[in-house]
């Protein structure tokens, strides 16, 4: 064992991590060293037990399944790494920076579920709340936009969009990104009816960093005959054809 390996317990926690990113995201090992460019033999012996990781290739691995593999231990010029709440997963900035950006969200509209409503979300990290936040725009409906607190914990691999307003709150439940950046998952809210009445709703949702999206995009409601309407209903249907996420009735 060298300065460079890590400890058999740190290795089987990267490992056991590894293990679930590759069945979440539906990729091979192959597939991984492929974009890692490390050995599939490397691979398959730390995964294995036979080896310890190294810290040279938890990083390559860290980059090719972009999710944060190590704990962090550096610290900063001030002494200490700016950590989350232990409530929304105790992550620090480096190890999520890979989740700030802007994200074309789409969901079946609420008012018409033949058409899809899409708008923007926003991901930073907030320095002085020392978390990542969210915060939507480009809503055609901007008085009922959503911020809120974005919670990264490692025990259950997902991400969690969590609005709490006077003990009010609204959800999404994401997947980790795929390999082209999305983001599966469903949104738990309140619909607006008729004067103050408000109904609990729930409805498959995607996440599309506006980066890899490749072409002008369409927000508000977006009916059939859009320009853009084939290739968001094709991506927000994804996540219940996969399935991502199960939307559960009782039978008669």
């Amino acid at each position: 064992m060298t300065d460079d390996d890590l400890s058999e317990a740190e290795t089987d926690r990267i490992s056991h991590a590894i293990k679930e990113e590759l069945a979440r995201k539906r990729l091979t090992r192959q597939h991984l060293a492929d974009k890692a460019k490390i050995s599939l033999s490397t691979i398959e012996k730390a995964l294995s037990g036979q080896r310890p990781f190294t810290l040279a290739t938890v990083v390559r691995l860290e980059e090719a399944l972009q999710i944060p593999l190590r704990r962090i231990k550096r610290l900063e010029s001030n002494g200490e790494v700016a950590l989350a709440p232990e409530s929304l997963g105790s992550y620090s900035r480096p190890a999520v920076s890979w989740l700030e950006g802007d994200y074309l969200t789409l969901r079946t509209s609420f008012s018409d579920p033949s058409s899809i409503y899409a708008y923007l979300i926003e991901i930073k990290w907030d320095k002085a709340l020392s978390h990542l936040a969210f915060r939507e725009s480009e809503r055609i409906d901007a008085q009922f936009k959503q911020d809120g607190a974005v919670s990264v914990p490692h025990q259950s691999g997902y991400i969690y969009l969590v609005t709490n307003k006077q003990g009010q709150y609204r959800l999404m439940v994401l997947t980790r990104p795929m390999i082209s950046g999305e983001m599966y998952g469903i949104l738990t809210t309140l619909q607006s009816g008729r004067a103050t009445q408000l109904t609990p709703v729930s409805t498959p949702v995607v996440l599309i960093p506006v980066k890899s999206f490749g072409e002008d995009l369409s927000f508000g409601k977006i009916l059939k005959g859009d320009k853009h309407f084939a290739r968001y209903k094709q991506l927000l249907a994804r996540a219940t054809d996969e399935p991502f996420v199960l939307m559960v009735q009782a039978q008669p």
